[in-house]
């Protein structure tokens, strides 16, 4: 276990990275023994420090639901981190590149909570009971450790990689249509690089955000009305340079979309 001036120091370093667009060496190296909890400890400080300079949590990202994204990464459980106000950007946006140490996208479906969600014993029903909608949304993944040899720890550490999260289509209730066959197609520039359907996350991805729910529980933690969940990607994550354009089709949800400047 990391004592907390350790965990202040890290959350320290990577607050320092994610202002100069930089990344530090693999945490998992340089602090063997470093736990999840320990992950989870430093990602709490981060957040902190981040809300005592004047940002506000907003919602929560998970990470990891989806076979595809467990073998991308070759990390085999879920994680979670905090989305922030300056981390939700609109459809059609022009996002500059440089904000960023490194960008991937990936295709999910966030949930807007109208009632709170408290674990520990959450279910898929629970989370469809507190749903006020759901839309489309397109995370913007940006790491601050290096990349190669990343394990959950380090993941965690740095939020769970949130970048940014970009926001459209059309938004639907829980009973409009069945979740589990919502589907995308995710293309860069005009040619479609991925594609993937949402039953991919944990079979429906209402569940992921159960999951959520009561992992929070076990860190006295619980999610509230009117927060955003990013419910994990159901494509693999795809690399963009600047000037590329990125364009997701959720068919009857309608498109999300942003350009890299």
């Amino acid at each position: 276990m990391l004592d907390q001036h350790q965990i202040d120091a890290i959350a320290d370093e990577l607050v320092a990275a994610d202002r100069d667009r930089t990344t530090v060496p693999l945490l998992t190296a340089r602090h063997p023994g470093m736990s999840v909890d320990d992950a989870y400890a430093v990602q709490r400080v981060w957040a902190e420090r981040r809300v005592e300079a004047g940002a506000r949590i907003v919602g929560r990202k998970i990470g990891l639901t989806s076979k595809v994204m467990q073998v991308a990464t070759g990390i085999t459980e879920p994680d979670y981190g905090v989305i922030l106000d300056d981390m939700v950007i609109e459809s059609g946006a022009s996002v500059e590149f440089d904000r960023f140490s490194n960008v991937r996208i990936e295709v999910e479906l966030a949930f807007v909570l109208a009632k709170p969600l408290e674990g520990p014993n959450t279910t898929i029903f629970d989370v469809l009971d507190a749903t006020a909608y759901v839309v489309p949304a397109l995370e913007i993944l940006n790491s601050h450790i290096e990349m190669q040899g990343r394990t959950i720890v380090d993941t965690i550490s740095d939020n769970a990689a949130m970048g940014a999260m970009v926001v459209g289509g059309r938004p639907v209730t829980v009973d409009q249509v069945d979740l589990r066959w919502v589907s995308a197609l995710l293309s860069r520039n005009q040619t479609i690089e991925e594609s993937g359907v949402a039953a991919a996350v944990l079979g429906h991805p209402a569940m992921g955000v159960a999951w959520l729910a009561n992992k929070l529980a076990a860190h006295g933690q619980a999610l509230g009305a009117g927060e955003i969940i990013l419910a994990g990607s159901f494509t693999r994550p795809m690399w963009v340079e600047r000037g590329d354009t990125v364009h997701a089709d959720y068919g009857q949800l309608g498109t999300v979309t942003c350009r890299f400047e």
